[in-house]
């Protein structure tokens, strides 16, 4: 399937995380996602749970503005800095592709 620009990109990272690296991989997981919200335009928004009950199983959704902000998010420095430092940190990773249906989201966010 072809790429189309203009188009936002949604992706979801499934991570499972080495339970006795979790706080390291959590501070690293932050630092890197500041930096790309504040640093990176094409950076919609970028979202990390853990699933209840499971903390070291870690999930990321991330919005770029279209496929060139995603290309340019791999590129950054604060990510290329942070793939190294939790490499041997990650058990395993996905990415799923998806189709996005509708997005919405108000105007003031909350973090934790």
């Amino acid at each position: 399937m072809a790429e189309r620009c203009g188009r936002p990109i949604v992706r979801i990272a499934e991570l499972e995380i080495d339970a006795f690296q979790l706080d390291s991989f959590r501070a690293l997981l932050a630092e890197e996602i500041e930096a790309s919200v504040q640093n990176e335009p094409g950076v919609l928004f970028l979202h990390a749970v853990s699933i209840k009950g499971s903390p070291e199983t870690v999930r990321v959704i991330e919005c770029y503005v279209d496929h060139s902000a995603y290309h340019a998010h791999l590129t950054a420095p604060h990510f290329l800095k942070y793939k190294p430092r939790t490499a041997d940190m990650v058990r395993s990773l996905r990415l799923i592709e998806t189709e996005p249906i509708v997005l919405r989201a108000k105007s003031n966010q909350h973090s934790s």
